[in-house]
């Protein structure tokens, strides 16, 4: 009995205790809400994150699998194409779901400017996924919690379903800009505005056909057509008429730096070199490009006494070579070395081009030429040379002035040695070139597909490699270098969590696609 009573002494305190806090649970929760911090995130600052994630910035992998701009010393990296994982975009597109929604709870209605962009985002991430990977998961994507493991949808469907969601956006931007809505926040790109915007949707739509060149026998996808009815119908699907309809990150200072800059120069100036694919393709057509991007190698100019303007003075190195023989080479300066007077003396640089003018312009000429629209595919190849070189201030016909660093006696990184050439420009003189005019047929094929892989350096991600996937223009280059038993890798890997949290459906995709192996060498429905 003395027990019972103790322990009942013991226990009174405890049941109060519960009863209390319970009491008070909802006024502790609604005293701890800080009023002064939001609990929601506006559609506006969403689409400013998803903008910045879509940039493919320059100083990349990119360019290393572009064989553009290759690695020497290998503390900074390699030029092999050992593939990891591809990008991974869910987070991002969650974003985009989550704009979509932020826009109608502010009383948007179901078509407005953040749900028109966000169909082109849908399309954007989900086929720059599948062109790295394959098969990806989308229509059962982006579900949270109510599908934790999505299955894998065909890249036939994944592309289905954008140009589909593309074809929308167009729609609901023309309705939008018809209804004097065409406006938008948190948009640095455009500031806000949806003619631009619509201009993208449809010159992306046309790259995603192109990508689809050897797809052209699908009756579902139905490329060709769908290619001609875009550029057969500007006031249904207006497209880009200059670079200033470029989708394009601006750098700007002191908030968003261009990678290469004074601060870093000394340390990654000479620690990578211009690659032989690219420099070897300015110089045989006499492209004066060159001028803009590389500097002459300096061993031909100091030692051999050779003409720093002359093309024969810009060498590229092999990127399938060793890179310690390679790091030798440029040791010796045998190489070209990026221009540091352009991409070095300053904190903002150019601007990184996503989706371009020139690219568009070569993408019809490539349409044109393969016969899925009538045109004349001579007049864009032309307008987009025109504008790549106009976008590095070389002008038709003019001067154009040429800064090349000259390394000091004492060996010090100086940004102030250059040396400074004017250079002649003569539209008719390059163009005459038999290699640079257009010829109708499978060498103007050729030729539209060399100046395109020209025009992309330093832009738009890994565009140039997949043009090289699909097409083999330009002939990239292999050796111990590139790694990979000296082969081009085909794609990139599923990124490591489809592994471990999406086994099953993860291994079913590779049965079906890759003989059960995420493999880098396996040739994706795309390219069949």
């Amino acid at each position: 009995m003395i027990m019972k009573k103790i322990l009942k002494m013991y226990l009174l305190p405890a049941v109060l205790l519960l009863f209390t806090a319970n009491g008070c649970k909802k006024t502790f929760l609604a005293d701890s809400i800080n009023n002064n911090v939001p609990t929601s995130v506006p559609a506006s600052l969403l689409l400013n994150g998803i903008l910045y994630n879509l940039v493919d910035f320059p100083d990349n992998s990119s360019e290393i699998y572009g064989q553009y701009y290759i690695y020497n010393y290998n503390y900074y990296g390699n030029n092999q194409y050992d593939f990891g994982s591809g990008d991974n975009y869910y987070t991002t597109l969650k974003n985009v779901v989550l704009m979509e929604q932020q826009a109608t709870k502010a009383g948007s209605p179901a078509v407005n400017p953040y749900s028109a962009i966000g169909k082109f985002f849908r399309a954007y991430f989900f086929s720059k996924m599948s062109l790295e990977e394959g098969d990806i998961p989308m229509n059962q994507a982006l579900q949270g919690i109510g599908k934790l493991t999505p299955a894998y949808d065909s890249q036939k469907v994944v592309f289905q379903q954008s140009l589909a969601w593309l074809e929308s956006a167009n729609t609901d931007l023309t309705s939008l800009i018809t209804a004097g809505g065409n406006s938008v926040s948190g948009d640095f790109f455009f500031n806000g505005d949806l003619t631009k915007w619509q201009k993208v949707v449809n010159a992306y739509r046309i790259r995603l056909l192109i990508e689809l060149s050897k797809k052209t026998s699908d009756g579902d996808l139905n490329v060709a057509t769908q290619f001609a009815s875009i550029v057969s119908n500007p006031a249904k699907y207006p497209l880009m008429t200059s670079s200033d309809d470029n989708l394009q990150f601006n750098f700007v200072s002191p908030t968003n730096y261009y990678p290469q800059t004074p601060d870093n120069f000394g340390q990654n100036g000479s620690r990578q070199n211009s690659s032989q694919t690219y420099i070897s393709l300015l110089t045989a057509t006499q492209d004066p490009r060159v001028y803009a991007v590389a500097e002459p190698a300096r061993h031909l100019v100091d030692d051999l006494h050779q003409n720093p303007t002359d093309f024969a003075s810009f060498v590229g190195a092999d990127p399938g070579l060793d890179l310690g023989i390679m790091y030798a080479n440029a040791n010796a300066q045998d190489y070209s070395f990026l221009n540091r007077h352009r991409y070095y003396s300053t904190y903002t640089g150019e601007p990184s081009i996503q989706i371009g003018f020139a690219e568009q312009e070569f993408n019809i000429a490539e349409g044109i030429n393969r016969g899925w629209a009538p045109g004349n595919a001579e007049t864009y190849y032309v307008t987009g040379i025109q504008a790549s070189m106009a976008s590095y201030g070389i002008p038709v016909t003019g001067t154009y002035t040429a800064y090349f660093y000259r390394p000091g006696s004492s060996g010090v990184a100086n940004l102030g040695n250059y040396d400074t050439f004017n250079i002649n420009i003569n539209w008719a003189t390059y163009y005459a070139q038999p290699t640079v005019k257009y010829t109708a047929g499978a060498t103007g094929l050729t030729q539209i597909l060399q100046q395109k892989y020209l025009a992309l350096f330093r832009h738009s991600g890994l565009e140039a490699y997949f043009q090289f996937r699909r097409t083999g223009v330009p002939t990239f280059t292999t050796g111990p270098g590139t790694g990979n038993g000296q082969r081009i890798a085909l794609r990139f890997q599923y990124p490591s969590s489809e592994r471990s949290a999406n086994t099953a459906n993860y291994n079913a995709a590779l049965a079906s696609q890759f003989s059960g192996n995420d493999d880098i060498n396996g040739i994706m429905w795309i390219l069949k």
